[in-house]
């Protein structure tokens, strides 16, 4: 099944949802970092959460950066989503895999820990914008809500859904992002809550067959309007171009020192994993 994300309005058009089913996005990401349950869980989540913000949120050529800054094992995770629905990202400590909760859950709240959820916009204005909550729950699902209800003032429901198998690679990942409009009664909001507290879990659902188009139905009712249907992937833009642009503002005694010490340098990007060497002659032709 090909990774989407589905833009829908209820019949009223008070109420905005984005749904998404990503598995091979966060099954490369998984490869890619070579990170283990609940790594992989934390970051996969976090990577649902960017494609839904961009989708929500972005224009031609702007992107924003989600940072989960929590205490627990997995450490600093770190996404960058971009208009385009292309997203990259990276945990501190990807071989995290801890005791399962009761159900056989990932523990994600354990592996988050305590401290701060920020997200910086930049929309191509002056300087990015950044506003940060505190963790209020770990499963990052909450949170995201949490940000964007205290922060933004936009009133939202989310969930966030990564399926691991035992050897580590990934079932399932879908979720989804409701916004309530400015012209939605209580009631409506109400009565759409209690649909999704009526839904399955999303990782049963989508492991049974579920689509994103579904999903939208059941949270929407079966005459709210899709809008678009939009490709999501896991996408990173180093190049060893860009290294070298980094190289050149660190001072000359720096680069001097790589030349004396390892006759070269080898950068490696935090997103990809990709590994950039530069020689010594390439590394003087920067100080030059």
């Amino acid at each position: 099944m090909s990774d989407y994300l589905i833009k829908a309005i209820d019949k009223t058009k008070n109420l905005r949802l984005l749904t998404i089913s990503a598995k091979n996005l966060v099954q490369e990401a998984q490869t890619r970092h070579n990170t283990w349950s609940a790594a992989s869980a934390v970051l996969g989540r976090t990577l649902l959460a960017g494609e839904l913000l961009a989708g929500a949120q972005l224009m031609d050529q702007e992107e924003l950066t989600i940072r989960l800054l929590g205490d627990g094992p997995v450490g600093p995770t770190i996404v960058t989503a971009k208009s385009d629905l292309t997203v990259k990202g990276y945990v501190k400590n990807p071989h995290i895999a801890l005791p399962a909760k009761a159900g056989g859950h990932i523990d994600v709240k354990k592996a988050v820990g305590q401290g701060w959820l920020e997200v910086t916009k930049d929309l191509g204005l002056k300087e990015p914008y950044t506003g940060q909550v505190p963790i209020v729950s770990g499963e990052i699902a909450e949170d995201i809500a949490y940000y964007l209800t205290k922060s933004e003032q936009i009133p939202s429901a989310v969930g966030l859904s990564v399926f691991v198998n035992p050897n580590n690679t990934i079932g399932e990942a879908s979720g989804f992002m409701l916004q309530a409009l400015p012209g939605a009664s209580d009631s409506l909001i109400t009565k759409t809550i209690e649909r999704i507290d009526h839904l399955p879990a999303l990782s049963t659902a989508f492991l049974a067959g579920m689509i994103p188009e579904e999903l939208a139905e059941s949270i929407l009712g079966n005459d709210c309007k899709i809008l678009t249907r939009e490709d999501v992937a896991y996408k990173c833009d180093c190049s060893k171009k860009k290294y070298c642009q980094i190289l050149a503002t660190l001072k000359t005694s720096q680069i001097e020192t790589m030349i004396k010490e390892d006759h070269g340098a080898e950068l490696t990007c935090n997103f990809c994993g990709n590994k950039y060497q530069f020689t010594e002659k390439e590394l003087r032709d920067i100080i030059q």
